[in-house]
């Protein structure tokens, strides 16, 4: 697509925005969880469901990557939009609190959705904006974060929709609502032509670590840099999708284990999660995307994961006192938010800028494997009565991601055509620091 089909690249940021509103329905799913577990479910039936719908994201955005530039941009989030909407329709026409209704029209059809429609921003944005790569992904998907406020208050204490309609066709109404978002997003989502550039941008040499070099699926495949990225992205997403599971259930025992009543404890912990989490995961992924244009994107990785593992040791003393609940949610998110703006930017600087399409997709697969085990462990940690060790154990693996990343050095196309193995990667490694102490 030329860019005559777009009159002003800042309008991708807005159309971007207006898809990932919709597309953060994913994070609201803590909202209809209390009416689910009155209706018979158990906390790990919750969790099961909210897992499937992560993986299906992250394995159907694994297949949507690949297709882009064949079903190009404005197409494939129009596909993603319908078919996010028909799952929530679906649902609420099948009553809405069933666990097989819920499992399949939320975790599987309407997750399948957001993994259509969620590499369009991303991939479009960082086209427009080779200058800025840092600043626009982290608007790109701050919808994303910021749309979870939105629909968990709209269906909670803002608008009751759950309240006064009921759950049914509370999942009605929101699947209409998001295909209309993500159509009208969808307008401005078109790649500029090849030979389009930002005014008074210079691209960078060709070499690696300023997304100089491209590299093909495969040849990134080849590479030591993407399990490491792989790994830390895992366990730093794994743990914030837990306490997203958790962020409502956790703190309501915690509170009224500390003296606060039902009705209380109830309204804190949704506050935690519906305001303080939410706003604080939007702002973290522009405020990182900006630190990071300015720390470099490895630097800002670790320290991120650094301190949500930190967070995350601290939290089980926190969830009990409502002040301390509210800043844990908030640096929780606000670290949490972080991982969608560094991540990108971090896969176009090592693997390239003209692939990140492609590759990244095959990076957020780890997403969707933290997005299994952690929200799991979560549920099955809770049902034995012991949430803070679960916390525990996601701090311990956030601490280990941010090892894998202080040693992750940028990649050559040549090496990606040797063999992969730890003596290569050793040999790679000590080269590696040989050229930055010259």
């Amino acid at each position: 697509m030329s860019q005559e089909k777009v009159s002003n690249r800042w309008l991708v940021v807005v159309g971007a925005v207006l898809i990932q509103l919709s597309l953060g329905a994913i994070y609201a799913w803590s909202v209809f969880t209390p009416a689910l577990r009155a209706a018979g479910w158990s906390k790990l039936d919750t969790q099961i469901v909210f897992s499937v719908g992560l993986a299906t994201f992250a394995l159907v955005m694994a297949f949507s990557g690949k297709k882009l530039p064949i079903w190009r941009p404005h197409r494939l989030a129009r596909w993603g939009g319908l078919t996010l909407g028909l799952g929530y329709v679906l649902t609420g026409v099948l009553g809405g609190d069933g666990f097989w209704p819920v499992l399949i029209g939320v975790g599987l059809i309407g997750s399948a959705g957001i993994g259509m429609g969620y590499v369009v921003p991303i991939a479009v944005g960082m086209r427009w904006f080779p200058d800025r790569k840092g600043l626009i992904t982290g608007l790109a998907v701050a919808g994303f974060g910021f749309g979870a406020l939105g629909w968990v208050k709209i269906a909670g204490d803002w608008g009751h929709l759950i309240e006064s309609v009921g759950l049914a066709k509370t999942f009605m109404i929101y699947g209409v609502a998001f295909t209309g978002l993500i159509f009208l997003g969808s307008l401005w989502m078109h790649m500029p032509s090849a030979q389009w550039s930002p005014a008074g941008y210079t691209p960078p040499p060709v070499q690696s670590g300023e997304g100089g070099e491209n590299f093909s699926m495969t040849e990134m495949l080849h590479t030591p840099q993407f399990y490491l990225i792989f790994i830390t992205f895992t366990v730093s997403a794994g743990a914030g999708l837990m306490a997203i599971g958790l962020m409502k259930l956790y703190p309501m025992e915690a509170l009224q284990a500390a003296g606060y009543d039902s009705v209380q404890a109830s309204a804190i912990a949704g506050t935690a999660m519906a305001v303080f989490f939410s706003l604080a995961n939007g702002v973290g992924r522009i405020v990182w995307g900006i630190l990071s244009d300015l720390l470099g994107r490895k630097r800002s990785i670790v320290l991120m994961t650094l301190s949500q593992g930190a967070v995350f040791f601290a939290f089980s003393s926190m969830a009990g006192n409502e002040a301390l609940l509210y800043l844990g949610a908030t640096l929780i998110g606000f670290n949490f938010g972080g991982n969608f703006a560094l991540f990108p930017a971090i896969t176009a600087d090592e693997f390239g800028n003209k692939t990140i399409g492609q590759n990244y997709p095959l990076i957020f697969l780890s997403y969707g494997v933290g997005g299994i085990l952690f929200p799991i462990l979560g549920g099955l940690l809770g049902d034995m009565g012991d949430f803070p060790l679960a916390f525990s154990i996601c701090g311990m693996a956030c601490i280990m991601g941010a090892g894998c990343t202080a040693i992750l050095f940028p990649p050559h196309v040549e090496e990606a055509h040797k063999p992969l193995s730890m003596h290569g990667f050793l040999h790679q490694l000590h080269v590696f620091d040989h050229e930055i102490k010259k």
